[in-house]
């Protein structure tokens, strides 16, 4: 294969690096083709199906018709059912006019932040955070400024760090909750404290990824900060999409509200690369927030029996803390008490990215490192498999740890 020439490549990709989830889940896969019996936990999506209403009115899309281009800013439809839904389960007000969407949740905030985004300009981004937000803010040109939330603080940022970590030059913070990797929530209060520092800096806007609120377990109550603080409406865009809920990964439909301007903003730059999302998932998603809602909390239920099973057996191996999380589909254990101890292959485990290394080598595990989410040493593990494939996978890993010297 013939090499680019230098200088070929653009200096923003210089500044990113690959999708380290995306990357395990195609090892995995490609291990499974090879023949080797692979178990992968990378993947961030349900293994649930996209309920049959929802197929049925894309099916009933394509049959009308529905499959030219449409408004750069999504499909009126569409548009008024994620108003109504931010009415109705957030107690967001937003219009038409204040509603985006994009071709899934990533290239909602991608088109933010590239919108907004100057070199010079920081963004705090909370860790162990999700893999693309510093990459996504330093092709932009402008600087990820990573805050470590805390293990012994559940993951969360306390108000004292946002508070220090803000500068002159921050135009965002992105908060996630419930998170991905960790599954951390925020309560209302929790998220009150953290506005009422943000309300000191008006020139900060906030980014809030609420993509796995409906995945939210035990008593807990899904609170997002617009809501919670309504000076910081105007200065906040609240992101969702149907992905995790709604199990339609594959569907690529993100969406926002947020001030009109931004909105605008967005669209232009939207128009110069994909245009808007696919017609079909669009008419698919009006279907998946307007109709029946009864699936998610059957759905919930399971997700949190597969939380309570891969706590219980991830915290009886040798050297692994677990903590179990409010939400998300996610665990982020510790391996603090393996890292220096020799792997049967010989090899000393200095890091969480060769624990996860050797796991996958020798017994077909596949997980994501911790260094991947900006916190080390930890790994995160995704439940959104079968209860027979989390024990199986579980098993291997006890069996693995004890298998440390």
């Amino acid at each position: 294969m013939a090499a680019l020439p230098p200088g070929f490549l653009s200096e923003s990709l210089g500044r990113i690096q690959p999708s380290q989830t995306i990357a395990v889940t195609q090892k995995a896969r490609e291990l499974k083709a090879a023949g080797r019996d692979v178990i992968g936990l990378g993947a961030g999506e349900p293994d649930f199906d996209t309920p049959d209403n929802v197929k049925e009115a894309a099916i009933a899309a394509i049959r009308r018709g529905e499959t030219k281009y449409t408004n750069v800013e999504g499909i009126p439809e569409l548009r008024k059912a994620i108003a109504a839904k931010f009415k109705r389960e957030n107690g967001l007000d937003y219009a038409t006019s204040q509603i985006f969407v994009g071709a899934g949740g990533k290239a909602v905030i991608y088109n933010a932040l590239l919108a907004t985004l100057n070199p010079g300009d920081e963004v705090v981004c909370v860790a162990p955070y999700w893999v693309s937000y510093p990459d996504i803010v330093a092709l932009a040109g402008a600087t990820p400024v990573v805050v470590e939330a805390k293990f012994e603080n559940g993951f969360r940022l306390t108000p004292e760090q946002l508070d220090a970590a803000i500068t002159p030059k921050t135009k965002w913070v992105i908060l996630n909750q419930p998170s991905n990797p960790t599954g951390a929530c925020y309560t209302a209060d929790q998220l009150k404290a953290l506005a009422d520092v943000l309300v000191r800096h008006p020139h900060v806007w906030v980014l809030s990824d609420d993509i796995y609120e409906h995945l939210v377990y035990g008593d807990f109550k899904f609170a997002t900060i617009a809501a919670v603080e309504p000076k910081l409406y105007e200065r906040t865009m609240t992101m969702n999409g149907v992905s995790k809920a709604y199990a339609m990964t594959g569907w690529r439909i993100g969406f926002c509200g947020c001030p009109e301007p931004l909105v605008k903003a967005m669209a232009k730059l939207q128009s110069q690369s994909v245009s808007h999302a696919t017609s079909i998932s669009q008419w698919a998603s009006v279907e998946a927030l307007n109709g029946t809602q009864h699936f998610i909390p059957e759905r919930k239920k399971i997700f949190e029996e597969r939380r309570d099973l891969v706590v219980s057996m991830l915290n009886q191996a040798t050297g692994i803390e677990c903590p179990k999380p409010d939400g998300a589909f996610y665990v982020y254990p510790s391996i603090r008490g393996l890292i220096g101890k020799t792997a049967p292959s010989g090899k000393v485990i200095k890091t969480d990215e060769d624990f996860a290394s050797e796991l996958l080598e020798f017994e077909g595990v596949a997980v994501v490192h911790g260094a991947a989410f900006g916190l080390s040493p930890f790994f995160r593990v995704s439940y959104a498999t079968s209860n027979q494939a989390l024990e199986a996978a579980c098993t291997r890993i006890q069996r693995f740890a004890a298998a440390l010297k």
